[in-house]
């Protein structure tokens, strides 16, 4: 299957080698600056394959090599705007979170990929983590009973070195806050456990930390879910003196799980009122991973290519993207406004936001 991929900073190694443990043809890679093509590949000893076409322009890549699937893996407000003409040519394509920047991008992602019958996958690997299946699965199987409520605290670190590396980080236009970058992956296996359909949110975010900034380096979130239950959120960049953690809770009539490690990759507990003898082998479990990634990127790709092949949709698709996005959009939403805000959203974007913290 040939594959190409957009985009070449700091997440790309993680798509190049989900590619390489695929067995994917490499046909291509694309970046406006040609020195960070290079510099990827080398990380993966590719540099010198005469194979894989590199190009400045996008367009023009996919127009050449006709790749069977992209990842895009540019700066986050480009995102919508690259995946839907990829979908508009018929490319099937794993974008990147955020999905969009606004609800209007999303959901014409959405839409345009059923219409056009092409394959999105929405980059949340975390999904695939062995801890965040096992919780899954209980979840499905029914084992919480009636939920009750939960949780999930992502509370990282990231400094002014980090957002040095590239001047579009920590912009309204080109990348939101803490939430929308390093917490989007906690708050979509979040509203993904606990039912998905959201019903309210209430939220207060602040610029504690970043004042070089224009997005929030805090923000914290009280949800109601149409099925009773009750979450709170926690995303923040401002931990002393690295990454602490991303925990994710889960309260029910008859089960407790908390999800802890660096990023969701681990079980801390485990509790079930008709625990089993396979329940044990739960208790405690880790998943070594490299970095807050995680190893998803892998089981994503493995799936999307599953998803082209036998013409199903992708396991973390167009729909998980946009609910991610819109969580995050109500909660900016809700913090400008100092009101609950009811979802669904509708053409709601990240620039509405602009300027609302005082410097």
């Amino acid at each position: 299957m040939k594959y190409a991929l957009i985009g070449c900073g700091r997440i790309a190694i993680n798509h190049i080698k989900a590619a390489v443990n695929n067995q994917l043809e490499i046909v291509a890679v694309c970046d406006i600056v040609p020195e960070k093509m290079e510099a990827l590949l080398a990380k993966h000893g590719l540099e010198k394959d005469s194979s894989i076409a590199r190009f400045t322009d996008y367009k023009e890549m996919l127009m050449a090599v006709k790749p069977d699937f992209v990842s895009i893996a540019t700066e986050s407000g480009k995102h919508a705007e690259t995946a839907l003409y990829c979908i508009d040519n018929g490319i099937h394509v794993i974008i990147e979170k955020p999905m969009a920047m606004s609800m209007a991008d999303a959901d014409g992602i959405v839409r345009r990929s059923k219409e056009k019958n092409v394959k999105v996958a929405a980059c949340h690997q975390n999904r695939f983590n062995v801890a965040v299946q096992k919780m899954r699965q209980a979840v499905e199987g029914g084992r919480f009973g009636k939920l009750s409520h939960g949780s999930i605290h992502v509370r990282w670190n990231r400094n002014h070195g980090y957002y040095d590396q590239a001047k579009w980080r920590g912009t309204w236009a080109q990348d939101g806050g803490a939430l929308m970058n390093q917490c989007i992956h906690g708050i979509d296996l979040f509203r993904w456990m606990l039912g998905g359909e959201v019903d309210t949110i209430y939220a207060q975010t602040r610029q504690q930390f970043h004042d070089y900034l224009e997005c929030e380096d805090l923000g914290m979130a009280v949800v109601t879910f149409k099925n009773g239950a009750i979450g709170t959120i926690e995303g923040t960049t401002n931990v002393y003196p690295q990454n602490l953690e991303e925990t994710l809770y889960l309260f029910g009539e008859t089960g407790t799980v908390k999800l802890g490690g660096k990023s969701t990759n681990n079980i801390d507990v485990w509790d079930f009122a008709d625990e089993t003898e396979a329940d044990q082998a739960n208790k405690g479990l880790e998943e070594a991973t490299s970095n807050v990634y995680g190893n998803g990127h892998t089981s994503l790709f493995a799936d999307m290519m599953d998803a082209i092949q036998n013409d199903r949709a992708p396991y973390v698709d167009a729909e998980a993207g946009r609910n991610a996005v819109e969580m995050i959009l109500a909660i900016y939403k809700s913090a400008a406004t100092g009101q609950p805000v009811k979802l669904p959203l509708v053409d709601v974007a990240s620039t509405d936001f602009t300027g609302r913290f005082d410097k």
